[in-house]
């Protein structure tokens, strides 16, 4: 069940290119990996949605990358601040699956060490542009990690028999929705209230438009 909490940040770690932003877990939900929470950053008008990184007992970690004025304030919280955070939201992955492969792009990586937690482990195929931002890659377990001008899907184009749950940019969803018609993908998209209210994250899907927050985020390639 989704509720809005105000939480104590316990600690906020580098992490590469990246920030682990970790808060008491209070009354609210881990829920299913994939799905989202927003978070309100002090001082900004609107929340940023946020795939839960890490579940720790008695802790929310999410893994944030500094690219607007909304996440540079969340990245900027310290230890003992209080932030607003709402969730869980919208579908997350099926983990009714027989041989799971994570394949990741860049921060699409957040939602992959709780994923991995719950599947047991899986292999995973992380892709980065830099060495610094590849250190990320160190909170998801049995990572092959390639680096630009390397892309993540063409070690994924040698495989097969794998169900494949990608997270990244959205060029990369598609070169994966190519090579692997059946995986389950999580698409991004502008929220602002993430529960279908503003329809501001509305996106074409089988040629309707549909509210991602509510349809997905986490939708079948197919």
């Amino acid at each position: 069940m989704r509720r809005r909490e105000a939480l104590r940040v316990v600690a906020n770690e580098a992490v590469g290119a990246y920030v682990l932003l970790r808060v008491e877990r209070g009354r609210i939900d881990p829920g299913v990996p994939g799905q989202f929470f927003m978070l309100e950053a002090p001082g900004r008008p609107l929340p940023r949605p946020m795939s839960l990184c890490q579940a720790p007992p008695g802790e929310l970690a999410f893994l944030l990358e500094a690219v607007g004025p909304g996440t540079r304030a969340l990245c900027a919280v310290e230890p003992g601040d209080e932030l607003y955070v709402f969730g869980p939201l919208g579908n997350g992955y099926r983990l009714d699956i027989d041989r799971p492969l994570l394949v990741g792009g860049g921060i699409g990586v957040a939602p992959f060490p709780y994923l991995s937690q719950q599947l047991g482990g899986p292999p995973a195929l992380l892709g980065f542009r830099s060495g610094r931002h590849a250190e990320a890659a160190a909170l998801v377990p049995n990572a092959e990690v390639v680096v630009e001008p390397t892309l993540v899907t063409e070690p994924l184009a040698g495989l097969g028999g794998y169900d494949v749950l990608a997270c990244g940019p959205e060029p990369m969803l598609e070169a994966v929705r190519e090579l692997a018609p059946r995986a389950q993908l999580a698409w991004e998209a502008p929220m602002a209230c993430g529960y279908g209210a503003c329809f501001g994250c509305s996106v074409e899907i089988e040629g309707v438009l549909q509210r991602l927050c509510v349809a997905g985020p986490v939708l079948e390639a197919a």
